[in-house]
């Protein structure tokens, strides 16, 4: 399916959303009233195929709104033509008057993706330190992409408590079991194998190609003065995660890893905040050991799966990454009656990661892309949007997005 197909599934989209009437006025915010905003989920990219499915997006003030965050949970299902079945449930949850704070992740996945060498330079693993079983074997190299299915269960939660205003600290508890993983480009058959990626660095570092877990616990530090967790006026977001995977947990091997996380929102008119700077960076560091294949750094595989637009999830891989993205919003009074209706953005973001299998070094390779968006307000009280974007990225690279809630 080209591109122009996908754009007018997209409008049909925004067509029906607009005539349900799901942007009516808002009242002001409530405490405890729940703000829905439910949405049907049709599309179509490379990774997936055609898609369909539905969204929600919940919000609450669990305490005094002068006092509270707003809380928000995002609930996805999703069906492709590639017999993907995956569901998510992605939560940030504000006790009252800001006392606790608490990050969810749950997904699981009965999926496929892409999946592609290690390190922004595109190049394949070195087959070096491999045993002598696979010693006339050689890389699959007929196409770029290596396609590879799995399951996965994960489940993150995080609890940190407030200490002082906006800083919060705490533990969390992380665990992936990916299982009946199977590679597409993968022949053990014949008197030379071809290999993938992901099978060959499973092989030389130990890991089960068919299933590997991976279950640690992490301590965190939180600093958060956004107005608005679903759609930030103003205020900054830092976030550093230190997660430790000790085999004793279930893990295959013991590894750690850090997260490194900063958002700033500016807001440029006081006649209308609408128009923001928006600044998002993180730097995901493996610190020791050996995480298996799909648990390395990757964009697509943040909190909310929303790094990397233009690039398919998980295109980018490697021992530690870098992801830097900016984004200006503002508003498009197009209505005179509801001049908060229709909003637009114009984003461009950029990633590096690195290998040691390839001597790849952070900042070796960049990989920039950028893009346009529209947004539609679907609740004012709660900054519900429903997101509609195209990015472009090297080598080709594009991809439609619909989504609930802006990107960060």
């Amino acid at each position: 399916m080209n591109s122009s197909n996908r754009i007018v599934i997209a409008f049909l989209s925004l067509f029906s959303v607009v005539s349900l009437g799901q942007t009516e006025a808002d009242q002001g915010p409530i405490p405890n009233k729940l703000y829905l905003s439910p949405l049907p989920v049709i599309g179509a990219n490379s990774a997936f195929g055609f898609f369909y499915g539905g969204a929600a997006s919940g919000s609450m003030y669990l305490g005094n709104t002068n006092t509270t965050n707003i809380s928000n949970a995002l609930l996805t299902a999703t069906y492709s033509t590639k017999e993907q079945l995956m569901f998510t449930l992605k939560s940030n949850i504000y006790t009252a008057d800001n006392g606790w704070f608490l990050m969810g992740d749950y997904r699981l996945f009965f999926s496929s993706q892409p999946t592609f060498g290690l390190g922004t330079g595109g190049q394949n693993l070195n087959l070096s330190g491999l045993n002598g079983e696979y010693a006339n074997a050689t890389l699959n190299d007929n196409v770029e992409a290596e396609p590879l299915d799995f399951n996965l269960i994960r489940f993150y939660e995080t609890v940190t408590k407030s200490i002082y205003p906006n800083l919060y600290v705490g533990v969390g508890v992380h665990v992936d079991v990916f299982s009946e993983i199977e590679d597409g480009g993968l022949d053990l058959d014949s008197a030379n194998p071809v290999l993938t990626n992901h099978f060959l660095y499973s092989k030389k570092y130990g890991f089960d190609p068919s299933q590997y877990s991976i279950i640690g616990a992490s301590a965190n530090v939180i600093y958060d003065s956004r107005d608005n967790i679903s759609y930030p006026y103003q205020g900054e977001f830092a976030f550093v995660s230190w997660k430790y995977n000790p085999e004793f947990l279930g893990s295959d091997q013991n590894s750690s890893s850090l997260w490194l996380e900063y958002r700033k929102y500016i807001s440029l008119s006081e006649s209308n905040p609408r128009n923001i700077l928006a600044f998002w960076s993180y730097a995901n560091f493996t610190t020791s050991g050996r995480l298996p294949y799909m648990a390395l750094p990757s964009i697509g595989w943040d909190q909310m799966g929303r790094s990397g637009r233009a690039y398919p999830q998980g295109r980018f891989r490697g021992d530690h990454m870098v992801y830097l993205e900016a984004e200006y919003r503002f508003p498009l009074p197009i209505l005179e009656s509801k001049p908060n209706l229709f909003g637009a953005t114009v984003f461009a973001n950029m990633t590096t990661a690195s290998s040691r299998d390839n001597n790849v070094q952070l900042f070796d390779y960049i990989k920039p892309a950028g893009g346009v968006g529209l947004r539609i307000m679907l609740s004012e009280a709660a900054r519900t949007n429903l997101t509609i974007d195209y990015g472009w990225g090297a080598n080709g690279a594009g991809a439609f997005y619909l989504n609930l809630n802006e990107y960060f």
